[in-house]
This record gives structure tokens, sequence and C-alpha cells, in this order.
């Protein structure tokens, strides 16, 4: 748009959880603009405002607002960032959960909706019975096939609530993937004010981010779509070496550096990752663990790709919270980590590293620190998590045996060789220590 290319295009945000209120009252004040923040290594900023969101809604004031204007055929595509857990799959089944509350009330005759289910689902209800061609449902969310993902999720719901409209959904709709990538932490306060106080743009909620950006996205759509690939998008035929790469060598890392650094004493990411000893310990596992159980990524060099890795966590101007990286472990460890652990014990392949990343979650999920400080652990089984993790002195394999997270991993003899030493040394050595073992062990 900057470029004056797409400008039959724009944004209509839509927010779908209490929360978002406080962002929709941010853009209704600011006109839907807002500010791109990219801060570099060495602590410079890049602002640029950005005028592509036209208007913001706010599902629960106003669903029907909401279901009409994406039922209008002036909406070409939907786009979803609904985190890890958004999909309502059961995380061992695999299935959609219908029995999740708000589910099952937009589920009832004449419900008013109230979930993103319910209103993609009733605005495409809407599209179908006027004659008019479905919008693309585009995911950009961190799981591995993430479009496919949200037809199995949308479709299942639609057919809970019309079989027809199911199928037709199946048939017509089209849900590419996609990988997204880019570091964007938390906006804080000091965000805000520096933002003024550098630059003189006053914005309740500035988008702070690295340099490093890539999106690879399926070029499937049934209604079009802006030229993408004018804007750096690397538009392909298979997203999936691409997403398994980030994934995998990323997002996994991501929860292989965060418990261990925050029971060693780190609070932010680029500390942990300055760290020779967390470094090490990022490279070996994505050598020997992580790369084994990718193919071939075109255009990419993975080595390089592995060590840009580590100079992006160590990138000091972005900030990012290990705290973020803990939250909602029970929605990343599965989709993230699980599948390497998975994929090397099929081929018998290396798995002490994320054996003990596992261990590293299960003793922060006990919520207490090494210095007996209370830790905040954020995740929707929050409370399950929390409780078996604290039966661990007692019995080892409590945390384990969670099979709506891990399935039958705690049957597995050779992983639980591997988690067990490493949780025991955990709790009677402590974090560092274990990693020090760890990193000269293998």
């Amino acid at each position: 748009m900057s470029d004056g290319k797409a400008l039959d295009w724009a944004v209509c945000g839509v927010g779908v959880m209490p929360a978002d209120r406080r962002m929709r009252d941010a853009l209704a004040a600011q006109d839907g603009l807002y500010t791109v923040v990219v801060k570099s290594p060495d602590r410079a900023l890049e602002p640029r405002v950005v005028g592509a969101i036209r208007e913001y809604l706010f599902a629960p004031d106003d669903p029907e607002a909401v279901v009409e204007t994406m039922a209008a055929a002036s909406t070409r595509i939907v786009s979803l960032t609904v985190t890890e857990g958004g999909y309502n799959f059961n995380a061992v089944t695999g299935e959609f959960d219908a029995n999740l509350p708000d589910v099952v009330a937009d589920l009832a005759p004449d419900a008013v909706p109230r979930t993103t289910f319910g209103l993609v689902t009733g605005a495409l209800a809407r599209r179908r019975a006027r004659g008019v061609p479905p919008f693309t449902v585009m995911s950009c969310d961190n799981i591995q096939g993430n479009g496919d993902a949200a037809r199995r999720s949308f479709v299942a719901f639609a057919r809970l609530r019309d079989p027809g409209l199911g199928d037709w959904m199946a048939r017509e709709v089209a849900f590419p993937n996609s990988m997204v990538d880019r570091i964007t932490p938390v906006t804080t306060d000091e965000d805000v004010a520096e933002l003024r106080r550098r630059f003189g743009i006053e914005d309740r909620w500035p988008v702070v981010c690295e340099p490093f950006t890539q999106w690879v996205l399926e070029d499937a759509f049934t209604a079009g779509r802006p030229p993408l690939e004018d804007a750096g998008v690397q538009i392909v035929p298979d997203v999936e070496p691409y997403e398994l790469m980030k994934l995998r060598l990323l997002n996994a890392s991501h929860q292989a550096l965060c418990y261990f650094g925050y029971l060693a004493g780190y609070r932010l990411v680029h500390e942990a990752a300055q760290d020779p000893l967390f470094a090490s310990f990022l490279l070996s596992y994505m050598d020997s663990e992580a790369t084994p159980t990718l193919a071939p990524v075109p255009g990419i060099d993975l080595d390089g790709y592995k060590h840009d890795l580590i100079t992006r966590f160590s990138n000091a101007g972005v900030r990012d919270t290990v705290a973020r990286l803990c939250a909602e472990s029970s929605d990343r460890i599965p989709k993230w980590l699980l599948p390497v652990i998975r994929a090397n014990l099929a081929s018998g392949g290396e798995i002490q590293r994320s054996a003990a990343v596992v261990a590293s979650w299960a003793r922060y999920a006990e919520g207490v620190d090494e210095q007996g400080r209370p830790i905040e652990v954020v995740d929707r089984l929050r409370d399950s998590l929390v409780a078996t993790a604290r039966r661990q002195h007692e019995d080892p394999l409590a945390f384990l045996a969670n099979r709506e997270v891990f399935g039958d991993l705690v049957d597995d003899e050779r992983f639980v060789a591997a988690y067990l030493p490493v949780l025991a040394s955990l709790h009677h050595k402590g974090a560092r220590a274990t990693l020090e073992d760890l990193v000269e062990s293998v």
C-alpha cells in the first residue's frame, strides 16, 4: 500500500476475547493507526506508522456487526491469530472438542455467537444462502499445518451445526497453510513512553519487533488476494518444510531456553541467549535432535538459520521476556517439541536434550523457583499442571503421566530413562548445574 498498490484492500480488525476491548479502545482513539517499531541489536529504533486498518469491531458488544461484515461480498480474506490452543482440538485424540461450554452455547438454535467458530461459520452460512462465494480463511498461527487445522476445526463445528454447511465449507472454502516468523514481545509502558520521547508519536499500543521477518504462504485463495509477494512474502506450493523448520528450531528452542533460563534466574531472553552455556545447549538440540527430523527446506541454509536464531534470541533491543515464552506451555510443547521426540523415538535418534526440556518444564510447573519464590504459571491447565508437578518428589512420573498433554510418552522406557535423571538433577543440583552436565555429556 505504501507503494500505491492494492489500495482496494484494507483491514477490519476483530476482537473476540473480553481482553480485546482495550485494543478496540486504543485503535478507535487513533483512527486505526498504529506504529511498528523495529528494534535492532544496537538498540536503534525504526518506527513506521501503518494505516491499513480501517475499522475494528469488538464482537462481545456487537456480534451481528462482525458476522455481517464477514458475510459481505467485499470481505475476501478472514485471517486468524488465535494462538496454539484456539482451534479447540483435544491434545491426545486430535478431535474437535464439542463439549467446550462456549461451543455448546454457539451450537444452540438461534444462538448469539461468542466464539470464533460461531462468528466465522455464521458468516459463511449467510454467504452460502445468498449465493456469495466464500472468503478464504487464512491462519497465521504457530502450529503445523495451520490451514489444515483451521479446516478441520471450522468444518467440524459447522457439521455439528448443519451437516450440509460443513460439507460445503470442506468443498468450497480455501484454508491456505502459512508460516509467519517474527519475534514480537509484549508491548510495555516503556515502549509507549520511548516512542513518545524519541519520535513524538503518541501511540497507545505500538507493535515492537525484531528486524527479521519471514512469511511463507500457500497460494490457495477463493476470492483473490493482494500481491503479497511484492511485500516480501514467499508464495510457495508447499509450506510444510518451512513451518517444520520454524516450529522445531525456533519455537521449540524457545522452550529449550525458557524453563532452564527462568530457573537459573534469567528474566529477559537475550540475557539467557547471550550466555555461552545456553547457546551451546540450544545449538546442540537443534543440530542433534531437531534437524534430523526435518526434510530439506528449499532456499534455506539450515546451518546459517540455526546460528541466526541464536543471534536473534540475543537481540538486547527486543527485550523479550522469559515469562512470555514459558506461558501456555500445554499448548506449545505438544505442537513444537513432542513431534521431535516422537520422530526420534521412532527412528532411534537422540532424545536426551528434548527429554531435558520436558523435565525443565515439569520443574518450572511446580510454581516455586530455586530460591523458594513463587512462579506465576500461566496456562489454561494451570491448576492440574501445578498439582501434578508438586507431586513429583513422591512420584517422579506424576507430571509426565498427564496423558492429555503427553499421550503415551510415560510408557516409553527410553524416554523415561532420559527424563528421570534430569528431573532429579534439577531438584538436587539446580538448573545451571544440570545444564552444564547435559552440555558436557552429550
